[in-house]
């Protein structure tokens, strides 16, 4: 009787195990800690802009030492998937140009200095398997401190080109055009 018990409840937790792994397949990624955001702008270049990620929130956390970023590691600007950046007309990127397309977007926070890196590389979890060699473009910017804390991270795109990183008390800003 306690081999046909036990043999029921292994069967009864597998059963469930695949079901569990069936739905994150088919997922709600709002339902998420950190749900997906998406911010899309045409900019006055011409060219559309649009940025998908999901949103972390600082849940009494401080930046740097609870979550990330963290000081010199590569972070995947966001939570979850990798965040995205894609442009459908190439782009001048703070002096740089970046073509046409979809990238993963990292970031490295150095101090006051912020790599901001388009790597060509999508549908990647977090920043795992990020490789430099495949970097499209990498330039710096810098971080700066405002007054007003942002709970959820946040991406904004203005009509000039202008995009802005707030979380917390950091600010990011670069310009494309």
């Amino acid at each position: 009787m306690k081999k046909l018990f036990t043999i029921a409840l292994l069967a009864t937790g597998l059963i469930s195990g695949m079901r569990a792994t069936a739905q994150e397949k088919g997922e709600d990624k709002s339902k998420r800690p950190s749900p997906p955001a998406k911010v899309s702008q045409k900019i006055s270049s011409g060219a559309t802009v649009t940025i998908n990620y999901s949103q972390p929130s600082l849940k009494g956390r401080t930046i740097g030492k609870d979550v990330e970023p963290m000081e010199g590691k590569v972070w995947r600007t966001g939570a979850n998937e990798a965040t995205t950046f894609e442009t459908n007309k190439e782009l001048n990127v703070q002096g740089s140009k970046l073509p046409a397309g979809k990238y993963g977007l990292f970031t490295i926070f150095n101090g006051e200095v912020v790599t901001v890196i388009f790597n060509k590389t999508l549908n990647q979890w977090g920043a795992f398997n990020y490789k430099d060699s495949v970097d499209a473009l990498r330039i710096n910017t810098r971080v700066t401190t405002v007054p007003q804390s942002t709970e959820k991270m946040t991406f904004k795109i203005d009509k000039t080109g202008l995009i802005t990183l707030l979380w917390g008390t950091k600010k990011v800003e670069f310009k494309v055009g």
